[in-house]
């Protein structure tokens, strides 16, 4: 039997239904060690005696190690292949997590940097293996995975602070406890991995020298408008998705709702965000282009924050539609790597872009946010420059929702 159809023989062997299962889990992962921090960044603070702007770097470091890692991560994935790479992102967070909560100096930097790193990976390479193995059905899919990935973001929250206790060192569980799912997704991705991404060349539409150079013929992601279209799209839908996380508590407190109702908002803003998601995954390819998503969802993020700075009161409403419109935002972008390009390693290179790009832009979000706070004692001019931020997001929606594709 020659490689190439020892290859197809492995595939034929995983049932759709298998690969689908593992791709959920891993995306399960995707957030959950993430949410799980802002519950009992007090109680971690308090424990620690971490000044403010360390526990405020805790929340973007993760972010920036996917701004840094995420070039690198297609890269990897054609060196190991899809599933090998996926394997070794997993078991790399679940060292990270277990390391982060351990009582020992430095390791809670150490783990949030390998965390950070491993969700990078896993950013990545996910839509490149739905890419290949769902060429279509790829709104749905994706839909899928960010639903399940927003509801363990929302059970990661909401279970943080009872899983805490009244412990002062309680919140190492709390954090700690998501190890356990990575390995799960392990163990049940494992049968994948005798599948190494091996193409017969007959049936591959690149050759061995653009799997080196995805796109020596100009088709580079980097080098197109489009691509920077879609990665304007991401980068902006993760800042504003990842200002409300850091910084919705603090804004409710000085409007005078309390540290339980806060975080039941945060509740409601992952919880809301599964609608969003499958809502998205299902109108994604019943319409002609995603312009109409693309543009609408981000208005009505914008009305939301506009809600919390004049109505406070009625936060519990606007964070269920900034978490509504945020599921679908990222549910579009996460397509868009996709549905604008040819081939799932294009894909992965888009995806590296616009995660790098991206992430940065998101890391850069709850510092700005912060540092406005800081000079001017107020949260207002934050959250009016994030509603410009999340204008911006309506026109960088206009064009990347087009129906294009790179090269």
């Amino acid at each position: 039997m020659t490689s190439a159809s020892g290859a197809a023989v492995a595939r034929a062997a995983l049932r759709p239904g298998v690969v689908l299962v593992g791709l959920l889990l891993i995306a399960a992962n995707l957030r959950a060690s993430i949410t799980s921090v802002g519950p009992v960044l007090g109680e971690l603070q308090q424990d620690l005696g971490l000044p403010s702007a360390a526990a405020s770097a805790l929340i973007s470091l993760p972010l920036l190690a996917f701004a840094v890692v995420s070039p690198f991560a297609p890269a990897l994935a054609r060196r190991l292949g899809l599933e090998q790479a996926l394997a070794l992102a997993l078991g790399v967070l679940a060292l990270g997590i277990v390391l982060r909560s351990l009582p020992v100096a430095g390791l809670l930097w150490v783990g949030t940097i390998l965390l950070g790193v491993a969700i990078a990976l896993v950013n990545v390479e996910l839509p490149a293996l739905v890419k290949r193995d769902f060429p279509a059905r790829i709104g749905q899919v994706t839909g899928t995975y960010s639903a399940v990935q927003a509801a363990f973001a929302a059970l990661a929250a909401g279970l943080a602070v009872p899983v805490a206790g009244d412990d002062p060192s309680g919140w190492r569980l709390a954090l700690g406890m998501w190890a356990g799912l990575a390995v799960i997704a392990l163990a049940v991705f494992a049968p994948q991995l005798r599948r190494h991404d091996v193409v017969p060349p007959a049936d591959d539409d690149l050759s061995l020298d653009e799997l080196r150079d995805p796109d020596p013929a100009g088709r580079s992601p980097w080098s197109s408008a489009l691509g920077w279209q879609v990665t304007a799209f991401m980068g902006l839908q993760s800042l504003a998705f990842y200002v409300i996380i850091a910084w919705l508590p603090s804004i409710e407190r000085v409007a005078g709702i309390d540290a339980a109702e806060a975080g039941l908002h945060q509740l409601l803003f992952n919880g809301a965000a599964i609608a969003g998601s499958l809502a998205a995954s299902a109108l994604i390819p019943r319409l002609r282009d995603q312009r109409l998503l693309a543009t609408v969802a981000p208005g009505l993020i914008a009305t939301a924050l506009l809600g919390i700075l004049l109505a406070p009161g009625l936060t519990a409403i606007w964070v269920c539609v900034a978490g509504v419109s945020g599921g679908v935002c990222i549910v579009v972008a996460l397509s868009l790597f996709g549905l604008r390009t040819d081939h799932h390693t294009q894909a992965a290179a888009l995806s590296g872009m616009a995660q790098s790009v991206g992430y940065l832009l998101a890391a850069a979000g709850p510092l700005l946010i912060g540092a406005l706070h800081d000079l001017t004692g107020s949260w207002t001019p934050g959250l009016i420059t994030l509603i410009g931020t999340t204008l911006l997001l309506v026109v960088a929606g206009l064009f990347a929702g087009r129906r294009r594709v790179i090269g």
